[in-house]
């Protein structure tokens, strides 16, 4: 049974998208690359013949990998999202108690966070701590070298 994760329309898209190149466009050439390899004699001594076949079975393993993911993968209708407390496809903002630094992120699945955009993976240390917390609340995230606290300030639907 593969793990249920919540995805935006975005998400799930690019999902759908980089599975169909996997299979309409890398595994053809993969296929090319491996004949083209076995064209060029003694497969017990043919390197080239051994590392296309070796790409093209980590190929497949990424596209049984998306296979899988997609399989799981709920579709959120974020209009509908409640912004009382923190879950995942909330946007929220939150300030350090160390050193007061504000900072602003949206809790997306693991496949969509992407940290330059401001998107931290619910699984993620600081995900974890903040699911389920309103605003005014204090999140207490465990971290590599200690405790850290946060603030919850603000929590939206963005």
């Amino acid at each position: 049974m593969s793990k249920v994760s919540y995805y935006t329309a975005e998400g799930l898209k690019k999902l759908r998208d980089e599975l169909n190149h996997l299979k309409d466009i890398e595994r053809p050439k993969a296929s090319q690359a491996i004949a083209e390899a076995r064209d060029k004699g003694d497969l017990s001594e043919n390197a080239e013949y051994d590392a296309a076949k070796e790409a093209q079975g980590l190929l497949e393993m990424r596209i049984s990998k998306l296979e899988e993911t997609l399989a799981g993968a709920r579709l959120i209708d974020e209009s509908q999202l409640d912004t009382s407390k923190v879950l995942i496809h909330s946007t929220v903002k939150i300030k350090n108690q160390t050193n007061g630094a504000n900072m602003t992120y949206k809790l997306v699945a693991q496949s969509e966070a992407d940290l330059k955009s401001g998107k931290i993976s619910v699984d993620s240390p600081i995900g974890k701590g903040l699911l389920g917390k309103s605003v005014g609340e204090v999140a207490e995230i465990q971290v590599p070298n200690g405790i850290m606290k946060f603030d919850v300030i603000e929590i939206t639907r963005e």
